[in-house]
């Protein structure tokens, strides 16, 4: 499921010199989780020797000698395997119910980003180097390599896609799947290439800093966005159970978690925490008393079993916040405008785009990936539609697989008022149903039915045996 722990989380090598551990790290990374460039144009990655890398990754052994030679490469993502992407996200988030864990993938790639640094990959950002070992073993990232196994297989399947546009098209889709607005997002984001590359730890938001608001500013004014696109961003907590396994904080289950959907367990923000409301700014304004750990009891115990973070807190405490908290808590349009416009920001933050400028999936026609183009179906002979005297069954009869997104035309709905007519008259084949069942007892319609003279006789002395019994009485 979405977030069911792995086994073990990437062990690290035993034994080689710093540097030979560092170059096998770097071969084995790219291996699982290889750049987006590596499957286009016959571009592969090879080893000297077959798969020592691979194994080296998933049982953190110390390898066996042969070097990984990565074939390094820029290249943007082909638009319409990304629309098919995003379709096989939407069946994965169906099934799984991964949405919450889908937009911390996309946010904590992104989130490292640092507006002071000019110099691409240096800077962070929206790069795809959150698939590699270092930065998968950053205290903030703890769980997220269950998220890159989710992925991975849409990966596979979509090679001319970068990582860092899958990871923000799944957390955009999640969020839109959960009921929230649509992102104006934008894609063409090149991957880094090792894991050299990776930003360093730290530059992640903590949950229970010294001074929250403080260092929700320290963080975010870093990446370049204000308060209110922090309260915005804020109001995404809306999804998803914090784990105290991988963060430190919440409760192991609540009465709103203990029976999933998905992995049972976590302390969610929220009572329906697979849905993108402004749930979260209304509960934060009904609690009485803002200073607290998420550990101590509140007075109601409805608000035992939801989570309130320092930083969440922070939210109401700060003059500044709260004035946005407060226009979230009653307006949810104005929420859904603000964060849907701050999110697409954050996506893009310390990204490096082919083109330049990006380029948005609405502005693509076809829905088809690029490799599927060159099969063209063959030509269908277009169906000839039976008269249908009603409405209903006429467009029926005249839909097309297009009309429901590639399915079967659906069998017409059964309406009792269309086979109510309000007419006495039997039709035809009721009248022969009921002559057939009158000449099985030996009736015709030209003569009556011949009587039973025994039969009669037999039930008017049962008759007058019935009536002198009740005289006698």
């Amino acid at each position: 499921m979405a977030e069911r722990l792995a086994a073990s989380l990437l062990p690290a090598a035993a034994s080689p010199s710093p540097s030979a551990r560092r170059a096998t790290v770097a071969a084995a990374a790219a291996a699982s989780f290889p750049s987006s460039c590596s499957a286009r144009a016959g571009l592969r990655l090879r080893s000297s020797r077959s798969g020592s890398a691979r194994r080296f990754f998933k049982a953190g052994g110390s390898g066996g000698g042969g070097a990984l030679r990565v074939v390094r490469c820029m290249a943007a993502s082909d638009a319409a395997q990304l629309k098919g992407a995003r379709e096989d996200i939407k069946e994965l988030l169906k099934t799984t119910y991964c949405h919450p864990i889908m937009v911390r993938l996309g946010w904590h790639d992104s989130g490292t980003y640092d507006k002071n640094i000019e110099e691409w990959p240096q800077r962070g950002g929206a790069d795809g180097s959150l698939r590699f070992e270092p930065e998968l073993k950053h205290g903030a990232n703890a769980g997220l390599i269950n998220a890159l196994k989710l992925i991975q297989p849409i990966k596979d399947k979509y090679p001319g896609i970068s990582y860092a546009d899958l990871f923000q098209l799944a957390s955009a889709t999640a969020i839109e799947e959960a009921g929230g607005p649509k992102i104006p997002m934008k894609y063409g984001r090149v991957d880094v290439t090792e894991p050299e590359q990776c930003p360093p730890e730290g530059r992640l938001p903590d949950a229970g800093p010294r001074d929250p608001a403080g260092h929700l500013r320290e963080v975010f004014y870093r990446m370049g966005l204000d308060d209110k696109e922090i309260v915005a961003l804020s109001g995404a907590h809306t999804l998803g159970r914090a784990r105290p396994d991988r963060s430190g904080w919440g409760k192991p289950e609540t009465k709103y978690t203990k029976d999933g959907p998905g992995e049972p367990g976590g302390q969610s923000w929220t009572v329906e925490w697979l849905k993108f409301d402004n749930s979260y700014f209304k509960l934060l304004t009904t609690l009485q008393d803002m200073k607290f750990l998420s550990q101590i009891p509140l007075k109601d115990q409805k608000e035992q079993d939801l989570l309130v973070l320092p930083t969440d807190a922070a939210l109401f405490e700060d003059t500044s916040f709260k004035v946005y908290a407060e226009k979230y808590a009653e307006d949810q349009e104005a929420f859904f405008k603000d964060y849907a416009e701050a999110h697409a920001k954050l996506s893009d933050l310390g990204a490096k785009f082919d083109p330049p400028e990006g380029f948005s999936l609405d502005d693509v026609t076809s829905d088809e990936p690029a490799d599927e183009k060159k099969q063209e179906a063959a030509p269908t002979p277009e169906p000839v539609a039976a008269p249908a005297p009603e409405p209903v069954a006429a467009a029926v009869a005249t839909a097309t697989a297009d009309d429901n997104n590639g399915a079967a035309p659906q069998p017409e709905p059964f309406s009792a008022a269309k086979y109510s007519y309000g007419k006495r008259e039997l039709s035809d084949s009721m009248k022969q149903k009921i002559r057939a069942e009158y000449e099985g007892f030996g009736g015709s319609p030209d003569k009556p039915m011949q009587s039973n003279y025994f039969l009669n006789i037999m039930i008017l002395i049962a008759g007058l045996a019935f009536l002198t019994s009740l005289v006698g009485n």
